[in-house]
């Protein structure tokens, strides 16, 4: 997940720049972490709309923003529109991306990959998810350094998010790491 300023068409570049840079140094792995299978099935109509993101393993293109939200879309192209939204308080305004995923093979699995800057991609791999409800989600990216905690509400229940937390130590992720999101803000 990256973000950009809204009004501003410089920032954007530079971000830009900075994506580039990230994802040119070796993001653009789209498999999964060795020892991670993604969810299947997976049905994209159901996991449509928005999520909020309410633990994350800590990475610059995420410092410091709160209120964070993913919205995802279906596209008549087969790919799905990324809409990755959070509050920096230090600038006192909403930053947002957009950007393209698609599916790294059968698209009833929860592998995909996702660009915010031209060609170059990362993988985005549910490997937890409420196949009754999509209430929640827990999604890692092309390796252990990327963990997201998703869900539909701003709050999980004490239940759901010990059985996540030892899900992920169980893959070998730094959950004591993980940088629980405020989401106390209204959209803006």
């Amino acid at each position: 997940m990256s973000y950009l300023p809204l009004p501003t068409a410089a920032r954007h570049c530079r971000a830009g720049l900075l994506l580039l840079l990230l994802f040119g140094l070796g993001a653009c792995s789209t498999a999964p972490p060795a020892g991670m299978t993604p969810v299947t099935p997976f049905d994209l109509t159901r996991y449509e709309g928005k999520w909020f993101e309410l633990a994350r393993l800590d990475h610059s293109f995420e410092r410091g923003l709160s209120d964070v939200s993913a919205t995802y879309r279906a596209q008549p192209d087969g790919s799905v529109e990324v809409i990755n939204r959070g509050y920096d308080s230090e600038r006192k305004d909403w930053q947002q991306a957009v950007g393209r995923a698609l599916f790294t093979g059968d698209p009833n699995r929860g592998s995909l990959k996702v660009s915010f800057f031209g060609p170059f991609y990362g993988g985005y791999h549910v490997v937890a998810l409420d196949q009754q409800h999509y209430r929640w989600a827990m999604v890692v990216g092309p390796n252990r350094d990327y963990l997201w905690i998703l869900a539909r509400d701003k709050r999980l229940s004490t239940e759901v998010r010990d059985r996540l937390l030892s899900q992920a130590r169980g893959l070998g992720l730094d959950v004591e790491q993980l940088i629980w999101v405020d989401q106390t803000r209204q959209d803006g």
